[in-house]
């Protein structure tokens, strides 16, 4: 993966051989934006199943529910963490319900020797796969957990080639709300670092470029760990999508001049009514584009909304290190001492989101009839 806390002054990538080494990456921000931290966690739980050395099946279990735990335990306002997590475990507990009792290692071992392969690996009587950057070699002869090791390796590869087509459909949906000659403001990073690839806001943008429209993106800088202008900016130059950089305490002025035409950000999580948390600013940014009549429209896949939360008020926000505030670039900025509440996100009502663009389509108020509507053809 490559490393996000050095950009843009370097392009280095970061090789994970444990599982732990996947969950350091996520809390310290190496790897962020929630469809990516989904793709790492599933990359990760299929990393620490491949080394979980358990004897028994219940050995085994227990091994990777506390792999699944402490995954969980890494971010908990981005919902694409937890979507990955569940269908981990679903694909973890289908396998073992299609097992016939009695249930021992030797009998998932002649299970594994007769089965078919759960991907198309090559190789002989042998399979291999590289999860996160580690080939890892599973032998039926001598692994008796080689079907289930493998089967979820797959699942993660799956879950995140899906998630590029996903945000290729995303954007494919959400171009046409972008008029040829739009001066569009977006928020944070929500382009392919924060994705498997190609992105969700960024995804709609470089859609609507691809299709050679004329158009132009402000780029909030996004205190404090500078997303906009540390990853976004990066990524639109490197595309050749024309951009400008502003602070953050630049967009309203910016709107006020009447050089915004549409505002685009990502999600972290959206309950069931369209309330989305989003990184912190992003409320602010409804705000204005309200009282300025500017559309102002978020782009996520289905696994981004949480039909279980009602509003966005049971929203868990995570608040971060004090030192993210009171630094900047390894500079102190602040007294030594100073109070500091830095919590990541915010919580935008649905009141004040023009619409939601999904792979499944455009969503538009009222949003808890269009979630209903589209959740049970969705990721969930």
């Amino acid at each position: 993966m490559i490393d996000q806390r050095i950009l843009p002054g370097a392009e280095q990538y970061v090789t994970c051989t444990d599982y732990r080494e996947v969950i350091a990456a996520i809390n310290d921000l190496t790897i962020r934006g929630a469809p990516a931290i989904g793709v790492a966690a599933a990359m990760g739980i299929a990393l620490g199943a491949l080394r979980i050395d358990g004897d028994t099946p219940e050995s085994f279990r227990i091994a990777f529910e506390e792999i699944c735990r402490q995954f969980a335990a890494t971010r908990p306002t981005a919902r694409n963490l937890f979507w990955a997590i569940e269908r981990m475990k679903r694909r973890y507990e289908s396998l073992f319900v299609s097992l016939p009792p009695p249930l021992t290692s030797a009998n998932i071992r002649q299970i594994a020797n007769n089965a078919e392969p759960a991907s198309s690996f090559s190789g002989g009587g042998q399979s291999s796969w590289t999860i996160v950057g580690r080939s890892v070699s599973s032998d039926p002869d001598h692994d008796p957990w080689h079907l289930l090791r493998e089967s979820l390796a797959t699942e993660a590869i799956q879950i995140c080639e899906e998630d590029i087509a996903i945000n290729r459909r995303l954007g494919a949906n959400g171009r046409d709300l972008i008029p040829d000659g739009a001066r569009i403001l977006t928020h944070c990073n929500a382009g392919a670092l924060a994705t498997a690839g190609y992105g969700t806001a960024l995804g709609v943008i470089r859609a609507a470029f691809e299709e050679g429209r004329k158009i132009h993106v402000y780029v909030d800088e996004t205190r404090p760990v500078l997303q906009g202008a540390r990853l976004t900016a990066w990524e639109l130059m490197r595309e050749k999508i024309p951009c400008t950089l502003i602070t953050d305490s630049m967009a309203g002025f910016l709107m006020q001049q009447g050089k915004i035409d549409l505002i685009i950000v990502g999600a972290d999580r959206i309950a069931a009514n369209g309330d989305t948390a989003n990184k912190i600013g992003t409320y602010t940014l409804a705000v204005l584009a309200r009282s300025h009549r500017i559309p102002f429209y978020i782009a996520a896949p289905l696994s981004t909304i949480d039909p279980a939360l009602s509003d966005g008020s049971a929203i868990v926000i995570e608040e971060r290190n004090p030192e993210e505030v009171t630094w900047v670039g390894g500079v102190q900025t602040a007294p030594e001492g100073i109070a500091v509440w830095n919590p990541a996100f915010d919580v935008t009502p649905h009141t004040l989101i023009t619409a939601i663009i999904t792979e499944a389509g455009v969503l538009r108020p009222p949003y808890a009839e269009a979630i209903n509507h589209i959740w049970p053809s969705g990721s969930g």
